[in-house]
């Protein structure tokens, strides 16, 4: 049951993360408060930058109960839980709010197999709490006028587009969960999965998809969508990075090449989650049917064999 003030009391899993912050962040300056957090790790000083005031544990069957005893004494019942924890634990900690009476706002992706899909879109109905995945792609102002441009394009044209995103990652990666595909999806998932719901956002349906490179800490392939071609690359390899980007001491580029024309895009980062929050608070939310997409074509992805095709290679597999 969600309390009737305007302030909203939030919970979190996945406190000691790197994405933590920015939902501890996120929460403040919407004018609510995180009254409780859960992470195995206790590294969490960070909470005392947000809300020191907030209860504290390591152990999911003491969180699960702390929530359960908030509900029911109803006047400090959990209204969101934030979800920043490892990918393949998004499923159950969905689970979990809903289960306390709580909406949930979970990290990309919110799930790694497109069958528990439907299953969420059924707790989802029974709880009627609601689900919001975080897709800030789709708050950029670049992206958002981008949508409009191409939403006003009535031409049966396919457009050509080439997306490179390489994020350098020490050796540390590698013995995370990240590092884990079974865990985090890899690459594909981890790295990719937001440009792959950001295009199919704008350019529509995934038609059919190409692998041309696939190895754990780089990939490569065509995604052909309704409206364009994308020719993609990710990389976590720092020897990957293009000149431009090493004389400016940079450790990751990205790029999307539309009709051969450049989108800029590399600043207007670091308020997204705040404002992705804000929809959320206002009942505009990415809910599961929005996720759809990128969680089917990153599972295609990332279990489909090499193509035999060799045409339209991005231009860092063909070097």
């Amino acid at each position: 049951m969600l309390n009737n003030t305007g302030i909203k009391n939030f919970a979190l899993i996945g406190a000691s993360g790197y994405i933590a912050p920015r939902h501890m962040r996120a929460i403040k300056e919407t004018g609510n408060n995180l009254v409780a957090a859960l992470d195995p790790f206790d590294s969490v000083g960070i909470i005392d930058s947000f809300s020191p005031g907030a209860d504290f544990f390591t152990e999911p069957e003491r969180f699960d109960r702390h929530l359960d005893k908030l509900r029911r004494g109803k006047k400090n019942s959990i209204d969101y839980v934030s979800i920043c924890s490892p990918n393949y634990l998004h499923d159950a900690h969905i689970r979990l709010a809903l289960r306390n009476g709580a909406n949930a706002i979970c990290e990309k992706p919110l799930l790694l197999n497109p069958w528990n899909i439907d299953g969420l879109v059924d707790i989802e109905k029974e709880s009627g709490m609601r689900i919001n995945n975080i897709l800030q792609l789709r708050h950029h102002p670049v992206i958002v006028d981008l949508k409009k441009k191409f939403d006003g394009i009535t031409s049966d044209k396919k457009h050509n587009i080439k997306l490179t995103y390489i994020t350098s990652r020490g050796k540390w990666y590698y013995y995370s969960w990240k590092g884990e595909k079974a865990k985090s999806g890899g690459i594909v998932t981890n790295i990719g999965i937001h440009f792959f719901d950001m295009l199919g956002w704008i350019f529509g349906k995934n038609q059919k998809s190409h692998l041309h490179l696939m190895q754990d800490n780089k990939a490569s392939g065509l995604l052909e969508l309704e409206k364009a071609n994308v020719s993609w690359y990710l990389s976590l390899d720092g020897n990957d990075l293009p000149e431009i980007a090493r004389e400016q001491d940079l450790t990751t580029y990205r790029s999307i090449a539309i009709d051969g024309e450049e989108l800029e895009f590399s600043g207007g980062f670091t308020d997204l989650h705040t404002i992705s929050y804000q929809h959320i608070m206002r009942g505009e939310g990415f809910g599961v049917s929005d996720s759809r997409q990128s969680i089917e074509v990153a599972h295609e992805i990332r279990n489909q064999s090499l193509s035999t095709d060799r045409y339209d290679f991005h231009p860092f597999v063909k070097k």
